[in-house]
This record gives structure tokens, sequence and C-alpha cells, in this order.
């Protein structure tokens, strides 16, 4: 059986990449773990490097992104790729990436990530949607406390040497309303962070859900935008979202209001902030998200927001926190050590979510079968049919748009048989990538 089961070293590829377990638990693992290339850009946090290194792979790490053609070269000869938002994983890039099977983006955000293609290639992305979210939401706390008081315009005062000590227009947010635009993780923890300071919480989203506390959904963006004192923009980036906050909407906003935006750099209008800014009809503005960022730290940012009065502005920081970036990489690099190691593609963005219960440790002769497939007519009977002959445990299959996946666990007594199944599986005309782990 495969006690005993000598297999000899094999290149590890995107379409040959084969996986064995370990004897005493019946872990599904790499074989040859260590020939598993990672990427890790943007320094990325050490618990992500350490859950890594642990699982046997070999780990590249780099404080900063890389430029195109860089990213490119690198890319080529890499199992996995791990990100945050600044590095941009295009068709053009992913076109070289011969050998990558899963994206770990350590962010909320995957809007970098071109998931289409990705998903295409057979390649699997995973992100970070909770991990952040107290760590922006306290971002968002202090600054509409540093807005309400104008304390960005005093310390900077302070700083040029000027002692300017005023009380007009400067506020407690106490009973003032917050509007909350997108009602998700962020939203509701700074929803109820709000309350506890006794502010009345309104909040709209395209979906209907269970409002947390005080809070109060209202009808339309349009009515947040008219009764809140402070508007905080919490959505991701899409067709829909591109400029969501215009001119118009600027102009509906209450005078002496305030507009928040810690999401995307695409959901406000900048320019027409900056215009709303200078003539007073808001009465100050906090951005931490741009349309453009620049690829690394220096000097050289430009922002028709910069020099705004009462305006804060922050280089992408509402997540940089040390609590917010362990948890991130724990739940990046745990999903994609286990999809490597057993196929599971649960909290994936791109793919259908599947995954099987554990094979139990005194089964010595089960195969997992990973596929991953164009989603047309006729290829699940292709592949039952190469099956027909084993017994299969369990199987499941499910789609996202134009591709499948497929996981099923086999019974193979003669392991002559396991490359009898790849060969013929890989033979299939839509067939994108499939692995045998064991």
């Amino acid at each position: 059986m495969f006690d005993t089961l000598q297999i000899q070293p094999v290149p590890i590829s995107r379409r040959d990449s084969f996986n064995t377990r370990d004897k005493q638990t019946r872990e599904l693992k790499p074989f040859y773990s260590g020939d598993i290339k990672i990427l890790l850009l943007e320094n990325i946090s050490q618990k992500a490097v350490d859950i890594l290194n642990k699982a046997g792979y070999q780990v590249e790490f780099h404080t900063k992104a890389l430029d195109k053609d860089a990213l490119i070269e690198k890319i080529k000869d890499v199992h996995v790729v791990g990100i945050r938002s600044k590095t941009k994983l295009t068709q053009e890039v992913l076109s070289h990436a011969n050998k990558l099977i899963a994206i770990g983006c350590f962010c909320i955000g995957t809007n970098q990530v071109d998931l289409t293609y990705a998903a295409s290639r057979g390649i699997c992305v995973f992100n970070s949607p909770f991990s952040n979210s107290r760590s922006v939401a306290e971002l968002v706390i202090a600054e509409i406390i540093l807005l309400a008081r104008q304390l960005g315009d005093r310390s900077r005062e302070m700083h040029d040497g000027v002692w300017n000590k005023v009380s007009n227009n400067c506020y407690e947010i106490r009973g003032k309303t917050l509007g909350i635009i997108g009602y998700g993780h962020i939203g509701t923890q700074l929803g109820v962070l709000a309350e506890s300071l006794g502010m009345h919480v309104i909040w709209y989203d395209i979906l209907p859900l269970m409002p947390i506390g005080m809070s109060t959904a209202v009808e339309s963006l349009d009515e947040v935008l008219a009764e809140a004192d402070f508007v905080s923009c919490h959505v991701p980036e899409t067709p829909e979202t591109k400029k969501m906050i215009g001119a118009r909407e600027l102009a509906l906003m209450k005078p002496g209001s305030y507009l928040i935006n810690a999401s995307r750099g695409t959901v406000v209008d900048i320019d027409a902030l900056a215009v709303s800014l200078k003539s007073g009809h808001l009465a100050g503005a906090a951005v931490d998200v741009y349309p453009k960022e620049p690829l690394a730290n220096g000097p050289g940012f430009e922002s028709p927001l910069r020099n705004c009065p009462n305006t804060l502005l922050t280089p992408h920081i509402g997540g940089s926190t040390e609590e917010a970036q362990r948890m991130i990489g724990i739940e990046v690099a745990t999903a994609a050590t286990k999809f490597v190691n057993t196929g599971a593609s649960i909290n994936a963005v791109n793919f259908a979510e599947c995954d099987l219960r554990a094979i139990p440790s005194t089964d010595r002769t089960t195969v997992r079968i990973v596929n991953v497939h164009q989603n047309v007519p006729g290829v699940l009977r292709q592949i039952n049919n190469i099956l027909a002959d084993y017994n299969v445990n369990k199987q499941i299959s499910d789609s996202k748009g134009d591709v499948a996946y497929f996981m099923a666990d086999v019974t193979v007594e003669d392991t002559k048989d396991i490359n009898t199944i790849y060969e013929h599986v890989t033979a299939i005309g839509e067939n994108i990538i499939t692995r045998v782990l064991f």
C-alpha cells in the first residue's frame, strides 16, 4: 500500500502538482513541500511568514511592492503570491504565472487583482474581509472627533508657531448624526462605537440587513446625505460605487457637515470634494484612500485635497495596526496553506467555495482529486466516467461564473492508478488545473 510507496521527485507546476500525506495523521500535504514557492510582497505580517515556513514552503519576503518587470520575472516560478493593496496583478502579469495556484490578498480589497482572468487560469484568490474591521472603525471615530474640533488645522498652526485658540465651529460629537454608507463589517462596528459616544446612527446599504444597537436604516443614499452631520463611506470598489459621491451628492449634504472616506479611492470625486471644502459648504473631510496611490513611501504625493481647510489626509492606513496585520496574516496564510494542502477553497473570492471532510487517519488508500475546469455541460460526466471504476467516498462540485471547481476522495488500491486518473482528467479538453493530493 501507500505506506511503502516510493515516489521519485517531480517538478511541481500548476498542471503537475502531486502531493503526499503524513503517515501518522493522514493530513494532506504537498509532496516535496520545499518545492512549493511563496512570494510575499509589501511587508506582509511576520505571522504569515511563520505559518508558511512551518508548512515547509520556500518563502521569499519583500518589504515593498515590485515594479511590473520585476514582478513578472518573480511570478514565473512561484505557486502562491501574497500582496497588499499596491501590487497590481493584471492579466498581463498573471499571463506569466506558469505555476501559480493561489493569490493571497492580505487586505480587504481585491480590486488590485484581475479576478476573472485569475479564475480562468485556475488561480484561487483569498482575502481578509474581517480582520482589520476594528482598526478601520477606530480610525474613523478618531477622525470624527478630530474634524469636529478642527484639530488637524490647530496642530498644523502650532507646528508653524501660530497660537490660535478658537471655539467657533468646534463641536462635541454627542447628539450628532453619523450616516454610514455600506453597513458591512466595518460599518456595523463603526455604528456600535459611535453610539457608545452618544451619536445617533443611520445607515444605507443595498442589502436588507439587521440593524445593530439603536441604529436605523434609511431608504436611500440621498436620505443619508441630507440627514447626517458626518457621512462615512464603507463600500467596495465596483462600477456602481465609482464616484458615487460626486458634486450632486456633496451638494445634498447638510451645510457644515463632514465627509469621511476610508473605503476605496474611486468612491469619492476628490476634485468635487476639494471644491466643496474650499467653498465652505462642507466643514471638513477625512480621506484615507485615493484614485492613484504611490507605490512606495516618500515625497511626491499630489492631490487637489492638499491644503484644503480642516481636511485630514492619511496614506491608506485604515487597517495598518499591528493587531490587524497579525490577524490578516493568520487568516490569509491559513487559507492559502489549506488550499495548497487540501484543496479547500472556503472564503475564496473568485472560486466557488468547496471543501471535503478530513480523511480518517486509518484510511491508507484514499487520494483526493482536485480539478478546476471550464463551466460547460458534460465535464462532470467525463470526470465521473473516469472515476467509475473506483470507489468514490465523497465528492463536491460548484461553479462561479465561467469556472467550476470539483473535489473527490477516491479509493485507489493500486498506486499505478493514481497517474492513470491524473492523466485522464488532465486530458479533458475543458480542464484548467488538476491536482492529486495523497
